[in-house]
């Protein structure tokens, strides 16, 4: 999982999609499209479960700092934040119901 980079970070971005495409995957939308030119869909159509369950929890997270007058630039280094650490978590916790599995 990609750490923002300062320009990534103060980029104000066209939509709220993007924004949460950037902060879990390092990239926008159109970026993606442009590294995989013969792939159908879009960036989610390709994300883990992880990646995916993660999505979810910063759409949530990104609505209520919206309600706190959050700025873009401030949202996005915390839901960036958030996703590194979601993304720990669950893919540690997949990790042992893999080992669990083979017990």
């Amino acid at each position: 999982m990609p750490t923002l980079s300062e320009k990534q970070a103060n980029f104000i971005y066209a939509s709220e999609a993007d924004l949460l495409n950037v902060a879990l995957f390092g990239k926008a939308a159109s970026e993606w499209r442009k590294e995989n030119p013969t792939l159908k869909g879009n960036i989610r159509d390709y994300a883990t479960m992880e990646q995916l369950i993660c999505l979810s929890n910063m759409e949530n997270i990104n609505a209520y700092l919206i309600e706190q007058k959050k700025s873009q630039s401030e949202r996005i280094i915390e839901l960036n934040r958030i996703a590194i650490k979601q993304m720990q978590v669950l893919m540690n916790n997949n990790d042992r119901l893999l080992i669990d599995k083979n017990d």
